[in-house]
Formats: structure tokens, sequence, C-alpha cells
């Protein structure tokens, strides 16, 4: 895969992971929640932290702020470490396979990064309104804002039975986590590189001696 086609995907994925993030952010207001189907919901969070909406305060004793610029920063050393990956495999004509991968992983980063770093000076807040884009009193400063989370899939929606030791009577819902397109993207680029990982890293052929 050569870089214009690389570039493409990245273009269409964070087209399409920006354009649904703003529609919800200027549509709905931060917790509200539409039924697609039984098993797929429209919900509207925001999540400020890493994985799972947890924050680097949860495990280190600094500040909240502190800890959401520290993550900030973190992900642009990331998206420029990652971007080289990809225009280093590219200009080595590695597999189709491999490029694809990063370049998912890549976009679905950089979608999330835009967040993190301009939703907090682009937007106001969403507690209790539909925010407005290009606010006179937006909610944060540069690198402060949240990442909006839309996508969920409660498949399961139900409860322990009594008889389960520790969780009897208590909820269970499968799948938990809300998302959003970028993450999509990064999730489905590791899933390739792992299910796919002889074709995206396929070992050097050994040569006979004569």
């Amino acid at each position: 895969m050569n870089l214009k086609k690389s570039l493409i995907i990245i273009f269409l994925i964070l087209l399409v992971d920006q354009i649904s993030k703003i529609y919800i952010k200027t549509h709905f207001i931060l917790g509200e929640s539409i039924d697609v189907f039984d098993w797929f919901k429209i919900h509207f969070i925001e999540n400020d932290g890493a994985a799972w909406g947890k924050k680097l305060s949860d495990f280190l004793p600094i500040s909240d702020s502190v800890g959401k610029l520290i993550l900030t920063i973190f992900r642009l050393f990331a998206i420029v470490g990652i971007g080289y990956w990809l225009w280093d495999i590219i200009k080595k004509g590695s597999p189709k396979t491999l490029v694809l991968a990063v370049s998912l992983i890549f976009a679905g980063a950089l979608g999330n990064i835009i967040d993190s770093v301009f939703y907090g000076i682009l937007f106001d807040h969403s507690n209790g309104q539909v925010a407005t884009m290009f606010s006179n009193e937006p909610y944060g400063n540069l690198f402060y804002g949240k990442v909006v989370d839309m996508l969920h899939f409660p498949m399961i929606d139900t409860t322990w039975p009594d008889w389960v030791p520790s969780l009897g009577g208590k909820s269970f819902r499968f799948f938990e986590p809300v998302f959003n397109i970028a993450d999509t993207a990064i999730s489905t680029g590791v899933g390739i590189l792992i299910v796919f990982n002889k074709k995206a890293f396929p070992k050097p052929e050994k040569t006979e001696e004569v």
C-alpha cells in the first residue's frame, strides 16, 4: 500500500469521526441517549481520561488538571511516533496488512487527539444544554478538551442469578464501554496486527547456502 492510499484511509476515518463527534456535541445534552436498536444506543458521554474513562490522578498523587495535561502531551508524542512508524513502513514497502493496520491506528489516535487538544476551546459545556461550536465561553483551554464518545452496544443487559457467588443480584451488561469511530479504528488496527500477525510481519526467507 502506498502513501496516497494510506492518507485516503486516514482522511476518511478522521472525517467520519469528527463529523459524528461534532454532530453529537451540537445536538445532544451530556448523558442523553437514544435507542437505535435494543442492542445499540447513541449515548453521549465525554471522556477526559485514559482508557475506560480512568484518569492519571486515579493512580498518581497529582491533580486532575495536571494529569489531563500529561496525558494529552503523551498522546501527542505517541502520534508522532506512530506517524514515523507509518512513514517508515511505507518507505520500506512493508506488507499491505501492516500498512493498513498502522494507518487505522494512526487515524484513530489522531481523531481522539483533536478532541483532547482543541475541543476545550471550540465548544462550551454540554451539562444540561446542547453545546455551541466556536462559543465565546468555551468550557476549557488548549490541551484540556474532552473526548466525545457515543457508540454503545449493550447487547446483554440483565442481572446475575441469585445463586452466583458474590455476583448474585448484581447487574450485568455486555458490552459496557461507550466509544467512538476513532476508538473503533484503533481497535480494528490492533486486531489486524494480532489476527494477521504473520502477514503483517512476515519472516524473511532463508537463502540456501551453496
